[in-house]
């Protein structure tokens, strides 16, 4: 079959998926083992709400309702068609909801793009068919769409009702998730199952919960991107709307990148991509929907922190001491309080008490459960914290004594009026995260936790979101004329025609031309043979050629040992007072060019030390990747070496950013080293590496 390659609209109006005025079962079944029966029954919970039309094309009732054959003999406007059939009678169903007109598709159906290219194609056909009559569709191979706020159920499974809108590619995933969000007191505004995203990707439905009254925040879980900018675009929009996007995602090692060739391509594996996407949009990236869970409990019930200075409100030595060492390992700061704070805080205390931070009440808790929240109010109301833990037995006092459980519960009422009030970064993390007091925290608004750990965790991601600088997404430039000859020396021409210095060079074949160039050149020498894709390890550089003899013998000695095809004689860079970077550019085939920036040189590989960015980049942004770097002191002068011109380096790497955006046929570009010193940087090394499929 011909693929209809018929484009998506720029912006989807979805209204007929999450809010349908009718909706249509497509494959309605009796069968309690089928979908069609599930979804059936589930539909028919809001028919009071909304119409809703059982289609099956042999049976004329199912669940004791009327059913109908064929979504066209609908007594009605059909909105969104939920088509669960066998892929056998997809391609009928997708016919007849067209001529139905339907606003929107829910594509159950498994066995087509998922199964190899015959199944791709005939989605491909069958969403290209559907773009011409627009009507968005999602899915298939997908377990349906919830919206808890108009009361949609298109799915199989139930999820209570809340502020966090799901977006899955895993049902499993996503059910995972809303079972832990259910623990912490938190429900699901919508939920969409991905399935093959066929028609409606990832970004489409984070836009949609972006401009969602009912949404605090999203929750992603992604297995693929099929355009990576735009999805980029998707999640910066839900952080300037004041909706914070957590992502989940797989594959994010370097086999993603098996087969590159240079420094560049094996270190911006897939995980580098999404880490800089989400540096660059304010999204977080997690690892697991125990990590998603517990940092959407503070991100929507937890005010952000000024700074890393954390009080800690124990009700036990050993927890305050536990919570100190687990926030400070977390990157956090639990600094002794002034002497006006101790004083306060004592005030509220049994003498017994620690008042420095962190504090342990010492048995007040027994005597008087209101001192957590007198103490507290000084806590939050002084500058000397950014935010308060809050850690140990709080909730516990009911368990030992059920005459406390009335005072304890109002205390946790009074704590998170008090929070909400000042608007202060709270957390509690207490042994007893199912008591009444534990619920009264949580109903107030307060972040609860059973673990200490994550506790500290979550204030260090929020005090990180505070400290972030967020990017607009990058603009890609126009296309310039493809490069057709990307050998060495072509390469650092074109590099330096783009703007990018390097030391003077000349290519050589034989040793009269050798001779000839090191007349035109200036000692110390390096001579360079060319062809091998990591010449130093080789042994195929020399540096420090000083006079015509010692030029002799490196000559005579990378002909013995290597025979180059090529060789460049090039002058040798003052690097007495330099810094050597790698400053590299891979084109991810979803993301589009990624920047790599790092300390560069023989050591690349062995230290490690990058960063990424979508490129191209401003030289403001390349600054901060500079200084970014764990050794970024050694930019900036360390121990009494002078720093080096940043703005020369940072005008490189944003060049060479810029050049790689223009020529869409590089699949690699590297600069590996860039000498940066203090007076300026120079070039030392350039490739270029074609895409294959260019």
């Amino acid at each position: 079959m011909t693929s209809l390659a018929v484009a998506a609209p720029a912006t989807r109006d979805l209204t007929a998926l999450f809010a349908p005025s009718s909706i249509a079962i497509v494959g309605a079944s009796n069968d309690p083992s089928k979908y069609g029966n599930w979804l059936a029954v589930r539909a028919l919970r809001d028919s009071r709400s909304r119409p809703v039309h059982l289609v099956n094309r042999t049976r004329p009732e199912i669940l004791g309702h009327p059913a109908i054959p064929s979504l066209v003999s609908a007594p009605g406007p059909v909105d969104l068609a939920v088509i669960a059939v066998p892929a056998a009678g997809f391609y009928d169903a997708v016919e007849d909801a067209i001529e139905a007109k339907v606003k929107a598709i829910v594509a159950i159906t498994a066995g087509l793009g998922e199964t190899g290219a015959e199944g791709l194609a005939r989605q491909e056909e069958l969403v290209g068919r559907l773009r011409e009559a627009g009507i968005p569709m999602l899915g298939p191979n997908c377990l349906g769409v919830l919206d808890n706020t108009t009361g949609l159920d298109a799915t199989v499974n139930n999820f209570a009702a809340g502020t966090i809108s799901i977006v899955s590619q895993s049902g499993n995933v996503a059910i995972d998730l809303a079972g832990q969000l259910s623990e912490a007191g938190l429900g699901v505004a919508r939920f969409a199952s991905l399935g093959n995203c066929a028609d409606l990707d990832v970004a489409d439905l984070v836009d949609s919960c972006v401009d969602h009254e009912g949404t605090a925040a999203i929750a992603v879980y992604c297995e693929g991107f099929q355009d990576g900018r735009k999805f980029a675009r998707a999640v910066a929009r839900a952080a300037e709307a004041g909706k914070p996007v957590v992502l989940l995602s797989v594959g994010r090692g370097a086999a993603s990148v098996r087969g590159a060739a240079s420094h560049t391509g094996s270190m911006v594996t897939s995980g580098a991509v999404l880490e800089a996407l989400c540096e660059a949009t304010g999204t977080e990236l997690v690892t697991s929907p125990l990590e998603m869970a517990n940092l959407l409990q503070a991100l929507v019930r937890t005010g952000p922190l000024a700074g890393r200075r954390v009080g800690v409100l124990a009700d036990g030595g050993g927890h305050a001491s536990l919570a100190s060492d687990s926030l400070e390992s977390a990157g956090l700061a639990v600094e002794r309080f002034s002497p006006e704070l101790s004083q306060a805080v004592a005030h509220q205390l049994p003498p017994t008490a620690g008042v420095s931070n962190p504090i342990d009440v010492a048995g007040g808790g027994e005597q008087d459960i209101t001192c957590f929240s007198r103490v507290l109010v000084e806590l939050l109301g002084s500058t000397e914290t950014d935010a308060v833990l809050m850690t140990g037995y709080f909730g516990g006092y009911s368990a030992y004594d059920p005459a406390l459980a009335p005072a304890e519960t109002q205390a946790g009422r009074d704590i998170g009026a008090l929070v909400s009030r000042t608007g202060a970064s709270f957390i509690a993390q207490t042994m007893f995260p199912d008591s009444a007091p534990a619920r009264a925290l949580r109903e107030s608004g307060v972040a609860v936790y059973r673990n200490v750990e994550h506790a500290s965790w979550v204030l260090s991601r929020l005090a990180g979101r505070r400290e972030g600088t967020v990017y607009p997404i990058p603009v890609m430039p126009e296309s310039a004329e493809p490069l057709t000859d990307t050998g060495y020396g072509p390469a650092r021409r074109a590099l330096a025609e783009a703007g990018i210095p390097f030391v003077r060079a000349v290519e050589v074949s034989t040793l009269d031309e050798l001779e000839a160039a090191a007349s035109s050149l200036r000692y110390p020498l390096v001579l360079k043979a060319l062809g091998e894709e990591h010449k130093s390890d080789n042994g195929g550089v020399i540096l420090n050629i000083v006079d015509r003899t010692s030029l002799l013998e490196a000559w005579n000695d990378v002909q013995g040992r290597l025979r180059p095809p090529l060789c460049s004689i090039e002058e040798m860079a003052d690097l007495s007072q330099a810094v050597e970077l790698i400053v590299g550019v891979r084109r991810d085939p979803v993301f589009g060019p990624v920047v790599l920036v790092g300390l560069g040189g023989i050591y690349t590989e062995l230290l490690k030390d990058t960063r990424c960015a979508l490129g191209p980049v401003t030289r403001d942004q390349a600054k901060a990747l500079l200084l970014s770097l764990r050794g970024a002191a050694l930019l900036t002068g360390f121990r009494g070496t002078p720093p080096v011109d940043l703005d020369a380096a940072a005008e490189v790497i944003s060049t060479l950013s810029a050049y790689a955006a223009a020529h869409p046929e590089i699949a690699e570009i590297e600069c590996n080293p860039i000498a940066a010193t203090p007076g300026g940087t120079v070039a030392l090394d350039a490739r270029i590496i074609l895409d294959p499929a260019s």
